[in-house]
């Protein structure tokens, strides 16, 4: 806090030595669109909070004092914005006409792998920028993703809390997380490598939904999340941003640009977090919140229209357990915990040789150290990867090609990677060339054709094909589009998993000669319309229609045999039919609503049985409401979700918890206060409702260790006097946090 301090004492005094030069300025005019006024059209001063609506007449008059070299910003609901510099000390700026602006000019590179705006891409791609998560502030990009429609953070352990990224309810290894277009966070780092990026460093999130395995490769079954990070040219010279919460959190984002050269510009940027008090609410001897203590490390830098070169490093120590943890019982059998050390290392860029020829590469180190109760898991996972794109526009149509080539080592302690003929423990390595082509054709204005193609040879599985089919239609003036996706996604299986009964070292993992890639078909209808009323209103609707077949799904068997693994295909199929509809609303007054809902069908049959995949959801909405008061400078966000019933992991038949989750709600509301160009402060409520799971999520949490439970044979538990429903210590009956209601409070400096 001593540091928030100087930092204003000092853009006090910055103050006050411009106000020394400065000067003052009465400025009038109009505004108008297509030859008429414009009531209530936004004017103001760039870079202040100075600003003034226009009358009914369209006319404005703005008092400006103690600004250097002013300039007008003059903007409108559904129109192109102006600025205008202030040559005089009294001026008229007589008529200013704003154009009409239909269309979003958002830059995407997600669908196609090269800039295209985001209307004119063939490919529906969502797009979040920094303001829609600033509405519900958090520590890291997995939860923030909570409050976009369709997508769904799931927590799968109420000790550790692992978690996954579900899209469209399909499980988090569909996902594909990618960092400025490359694939950073997967395999081991799913697990845990959300919880180490910063949000701060975010510029915005890009989002296709479907299969994408044709331009992505494996992993991107469900579809792909794309980190966008800031460009160092376009950051501020020095932001701070740090909150603290109630239940005892603390998180801090600092970034510094600075210049190497004319040409040459760089960003770091340090998030830290740490939340270090056990609680336990709901009293079942545990800690309700996993304990973290993390920092990361981002540097950035940037070469105009050349070249950018990025690293990240993450040091992470969390523990959650019983109450009475210390460090002392880690992997022992006296005190239950799950301790886990975190090392990442990120290197990743791009060249651009010319402006059709560009190279793209990605290297990641994750160390994983950790004890579950008394086992201990130690992995390793070294991810090298690289492509070279060249693109070509040929009268209507832009080729695409690529070559690419992914190396993934995998070591770890367990089984998964023993060698039972050289009784030795040998890192499971996998080589992933492939080539893709594009080609988007633009038939007309109205019409809009891609097709595209990736070849795969998986050193495992052999030779892998994914073709793919968008198209787009649109109106004259583009505010109805109609885009049509179909196409194919593939994943290989991941052997390494974090579930507890994989850790134990006595169960051999078996992979069936036979195994085959996983497949899945996916089409995808997409409508957006725009409708532009009166005064500037805008409302736009967002409708998609989705399904999902899969072929080969791959599973891995506990059941057929205690002692083994068996990893196998789905004899079977296994399909996903949903809608998703999205609706944001801009009207007079300040006030933006988004609201979103998706109703998803997922289930797999297998010999004429219908199944619901675990952890499932088949409704989710989500809603956002911000109002501002321009005059006062403040801002008040409601944010929420609404999460349908689950089914859940019951430990069997006798298991006396409920096999679905019942229907919550999360409720959140923040008010943000402007006080200058420089600072402004937040705070607000986190889970109003103040919702947390069932008491009884953790089964026999008062014997962690399974000392009073009876088993047979075959390692089945036993019903017994003291244990009449046969259960055992299960931390995976989980469906969201156990953290309730919270109050927070943030600060966010910035000097440019």
């Amino acid at each position: 806090m001593q540091n928030y301090f100087m930092r204003l004492n000092f853009v006090i005094v910055f103050i006050l030595i411009q106000m020394v030069n400065a000067q003052d300025f009465i400025i009038t005019g109009k505004v108008f669109s297509l030859g008429k006024p414009l009531q209530s059209a936004s004017v103001f001063v760039m870079d202040t909070n100075t600003g003034v609506t226009t009358n009914e007449e369209g006319q404005f008059s703005i008092y400006i004092s103690n600004i250097e070299n002013p300039r007008l910003v003059i903007s409108y609901l559904g129109h192109k914005s102006q600025i205008k510099s202030i040559l005089s000390e009294t001026t008229d700026m007589g008529i200013i006409e704003l154009e009409w602006d239909n269309k979003l000019e958002e830059v995407v590179v997600s669908g196609t792998l090269k800039p295209v705006s985001k209307l004119d891409s063939p490919v529906p791609i969502e797009v979040y920028g920094q303001s829609f998560f600033k509405a519900n502030p958090t520590a890291t990009i997995f939860e923030a993703l909570e409050n976009v429609n369709g997508i769904r953070p799931q927590l799968n352990c109420s000790i550790c809390s692992t978690g996954e990224i579900r899209i469209n309810g399909q499980e988090g290894s569909y996902t594909m997380v990618m960092i400025d277009g490359l694939p950073i966070v997967s395999g081991l780092s799913t697990v845990y490598g959300f919880s180490g990026i910063p949000q701060a460093l975010i510029e915005r999130i890009e989002i296709v939904k479907g299969p994408a395995s044709s331009l992505f490769g494996s992993e991107a079954v469900a579809g792909v999340i794309n980190l966008i990070t800031k460009l160092p040219e376009n950051s501020s010279k020095l932001s701070v941003d740090s909150f603290v919460s109630s239940w005892g959190e603390v998180n801090t984002d600092l970034a510094y640009k600075y210049s190497l050269s004319k040409k040459t510009t760089g960003l770091l940027g340090v998030n830290y977090f740490n939340y270090s008090y056990p609680i336990d609410k709901n009293e079942d001897g545990f800690t309700d919140l996993t304990m973290q203590n993390r920092i990361s490390i981002f540097n950035k830098f940037n070469h105009v229209n050349k070249f950018s070169i990025a690293t990240r490093f993450v040091y992470e120590d969390r523990w959650g357990g019983q109450m009475n943890w210390l460090p002392i019982y880690r992997g022992g059998e006296t005190v239950y915990g799950e301790s886990i050390y975190t090392r990442r290392f990120e290197l990743f860029g791009k060249y651009q040789f010319n402006k059709n020829l560009t190279f793209q590469f990605s290297f990641n180190d994750h160390n994983q150290n950790s004890a579950y109760g008394n086992t201990i898991f130690n992995a390793d996972q070294t991810i090298g990867f690289g492509q070279i794109i060249w693109n070509k526009k040929i009268v209507k149509n832009e080729l695409l090609l690529g070559l690419a080539y992914r190396y993934t080592r995998y070591d770890d302690d367990t089984t998964a990677t023993f060698n039972y003929l050289s009784q030795h423990n040998l890192a499971s390595i996998t080589h992933l060339p492939g080539i893709f082509i594009q080609n988007q054709t633009q038939i007309n204005a109205k019409n809009t054709l891609l097709l595209g193609f990736r070849y795969d040879r998986n050193s495992i599985h052999g030779n892998i094909f994914t073709p793919r089919i968008n198209y787009k239609i649109n109106n004259d003036d583009k505010s109805s589009t109609l885009r049509l996706s179909t196409g194919t996604g593939y994943r290989v299986t991941q052997v390494f998993t974090e579930q507890h009964a994989a850790l134990t070292g006595a169960r051999e993992v078996v992979l069936l000669e036979d195994l085959n890639p996983e497949r899945s078909w996916n089409a995808n209808l997409n409508f957006v319309q725009k409708f532009f009323l009166k005064k500037g209103a805008i409302i736009d609707f967002d409708l998609s229609l989705f399904t999902t077949h899969f072929s080969n799904k791959i599973i891995p068997d506990y059941d057929t045999d205690p002692n083994k693994i068996i990893y196998d295909n789905l004899d079977g199929r296994s399909i996903s039919n949903g809608l998703s509809l999205n609706a944001n609303l801009l009207v007079q007054g300040g006030i933006r609503v988004n609201l979103g809902a998706t109703y998803i069908d997922t289930h797999a049959e297998e010999n004429g049985i219908k199944t619901m995949p675990y952890l499932s959801e088949r409704f989710q909405g989500v809603w956002k409401v911000e109002k501002k008061w321009i005059s006062n400078d403040l801002i008040l966000d409601f944010t929420g979700t609404f999460t349908g019933r689950m089914r859940l992991p019951t430990l069997g038949d006798l298991d006396p918890r409920p096999s679905y989750s019942d229907p919550f709600s999360i409720l959140n509301i923040q008010l943000t206060k402007i006080w200058n160009n420089s600072m402004e402060s937040y705070g607000g409520i986190k889970n109003i409702l103040n919702f947390t799971p069932a008491r009884n999520s953790i089964a026999r949490s008062f014997d962690p260790f399974d000392r009073q439970v009876a088993f047979d044979g075959s390692g089945n538990a036993l019903p017994t006097p003291d244990n009449p429903y046969a259960l055992t210590f299960d931390p995976t009956y989980v469906y969201t946090s156990n953290q309730g209601i919270r109050f927070f409070f943030g600060l966010r400096l910035k000097y440019n």
